[in-house]
């Protein structure tokens, strides 16, 4: 984890050419609950981006950063500091991506598009 160069979201060093209208980070998976009585999480977190409407030359750029990686690699992602007191983008290597998920079209615009970081670690 090192702090973004970018200042806003990016993989691989490439911005987004559309920045996501919202970005947050989802709560960890939990494992149950240990014999001390505290709950056991997972050490990697995710972190879901989505547009509402996106032209088509931007979503190619979303499914390419996927395509990119889809079985076996990896990716960096600059992403806003989880947890910090301050907006700061902050690059996360080792990262998977869940497949964009798309919503209808909307004359030459697709609508509710969404991506999903995984295996978010250093947090």
């Amino acid at each position: 984890m090192t702090i973004g160069l970018s200042g806003s979201y990016a993989f691989n060093g490439s911005n987004l050419t559309l920045q996501p209208e919202t970005g947050q980070w989802n709560d960890r998976d939990s494992f149950g609950i240990d014999g001390g009585g505290h709950p056991i999480y997972s050490s990697a977190r995710n972190f879901e981006l989505s547009w509402g409407l996106v032209s088509m030359s931007e979503l190619a750029q979303i499914t390419n950063f996927y395509n990119g990686v889809q079985n076996t690699g990896t990716c960096s992602v600059d992403l806003p500091r989880w947890g910090d007191s301050q907006y700061i983008f902050t690059t996360y290597s080792g990262c998977t991506l869940q497949e964009p998920t798309v919503g209808t079209y909307f004359e030459t615009y697709v609508q509710d598009v969404r991506l999903v970081v995984l295996n978010i670690r250093g947090t």
